[in-house]
């Protein structure tokens, strides 16, 4: 089987690294976590410029971001290009919002013949803020600090196309859902998108 690149995209604490685990762990693929990869440098960068340990602070989006996820997609990329499949865990919010930044963001992969799909978490705010104050993580310290924002917002699923996982449902359905998707090296049972999400991959016209 040729090895895939799928990308694990969400609202934070909305289950990506558990799904991408067990589906890196099926498919015998490099599970890849932006955090995990990028974490140490960008705890320094925090450090020296002031912003602190959240990633999503205005100086981190503005001087970090690019640089954080180059080094996710270059790594994904190298792993793939010598036959190991990728499974990428990031919010990935340029890319599921415009389709421009998803292109350029997996445009090396199809220069290989590797289709990158995207994988949306789908999570209500209250789970997200639920599985935030289990997780206790410094980087949510602001918004727990506020978690009235955390309940007004409800993170927008991506207009580009993607798979839509019910983050709420038990790991085994997750997993069963990809599995209908043709993401664990069989054939999709089901091509047939719920009215929320975006049919992948896209059926013939």
């Amino acid at each position: 089987m040729s090895p895939l690149a799928v990308f694990v995209s969400g609202a934070p604490a909305s289950g990506k690294t558990t799904l991408a685990g067990a589906l890196a762990a099926r498919l015998g693929a490099a599970l890849l976590d932006l955090d995990v990869v990028t974490g140490p440098l960008t705890s320094l960068l925090g450090e020296v410029s002031g912003a602190g340990a959240a990633p999503d602070h205005p100086w981190m989006r503005e001087h970090a971001r690019g640089a954080r996820y180059e080094s996710l997609l270059a790594t994904a990329f190298d792993s793939v290009r010598v036959g190991t499949s990728a499974v990428l865990v990031a919010p990935f919010t340029a890319e599921r919002a415009d389709p421009a930044s998803w292109a350029a963001a997996t445009e090396r992969f199809r220069a290989v013949d590797v289709d990158p799909v995207l994988v949306w978490m789908d999570s209500p705010p209250e789970v997200v803020l639920a599985r935030m104050r289990g997780r206790a993580a410094e980087r949510d310290a602001d918004k727990l600090a506020a978690p009235e924002r955390v309940l007004a917002a409800r993170t927008a699923p991506p207009i580009t196309p993607h798979v839509k996982v019910d983050a709420t449902r038990p790991i085994a359905e997750q997993l069963a859902e990809l599995d209908r998707r043709g993401l664990s090296g069989r054939e999709p049972a089901c091509l047939e998108a719920t009215s929320r999400s975006t049919t992948w991959p896209p059926r013939p016209e």
